[in-house]
């Protein structure tokens, strides 16, 4: 099987996503896939982080534009905003489709990765943290789907393939739609391993998804 390469693109204000973006990495490892944690850009100022008790920033490399065409498959993580993918990883997003120009001797070339279809057939899929149980854990992943949708990735969603989803014993996030965990009122409550262990699985499906895929392409290009 293709070793097949996967972005994890991500924004994490509190650190919960950057945890549940490690246990899918261990899961895209068992899928035999190369990962990468990319963070996006912070919009936030340095006082605005120090007011909210944000802790420092993990080392993983910052997100471009440039570089998602030459991943496998993306996988997308993000704190919910009344329901919705967070502001820093929208305002990503919406770079996706911007035009920019590369120079040549002649003339300036109109560039866009949107425009370009330069994700398109490409699998992606995403994980949330919510404060509350109904803080958005679907409606944030249907956000993110219509924008992968108008790229023409394919959305790889966690389904009920396992059935740690279906633990009624703990109250924990994550749905059909993909991995989630509940950051609690204040913040306070950190994944538990109900909720890592879900996100390991999505690793592994998702990784051996986008595996197959790269495999396919490979003998369709080769005739």
């Amino acid at each position: 099987m293709a070793n097949a390469r996967v972005g994890i693109v991500y924004y994490s204000l509190y650190g919960h996503v950057r945890k549940l973006a490690e246990a899918v990495v261990e899961g895209l490892d068992v899928a035999g896939c190369t990962a990468e944690l990319l963070q996006v850009p912070e919009i936030l100022s340095p006082e605005a982080l120090k007011r909210l008790g944000a802790p420092s920033k993990a080392p993983d490399k910052v997100a471009q534009v440039a570089d998602l065409k030459g991943y496998d498959g993306l996988l997308f993580g993000s704190p919910t905003r009344f329901g919705m993918i967070a502001g820093p990883l929208k305002r990503f997003m919406d770079s996706m489709g911007h035009t920019h120009f590369d120079d040549t001797p002649l003339v300036k070339i109109p560039r866009s990765l949107w425009k370009e279809e330069g994700l398109s057939g490409k699998p992606a899929g995403g994980f949330v943290s919510t404060g509350t149980q109904g803080g958005g854990q679907e409606t944030t992943l249907l956000s993110l789907q219509i924008m992968l949708t108008h790229h023409g990735m394919m959305f790889v969603p966690l389904g009920y393939t396992t059935p740690l989803l279906n633990n009624m014993d703990e109250v924990h996030g994550a749905s059909a739609w993909g991995p989630g965990c509940y950051a609690g009122p204040e913040g306070a409550r950190v994944p538990s391993d109900l909720e890592k262990d879900i996100a390991r699985h999505y690793g592994w499906k998702f990784g051996s998804i986008a595996a197959k895929l790269k495999q396919a392409k490979k003998v369709n290009d080769n005739g």
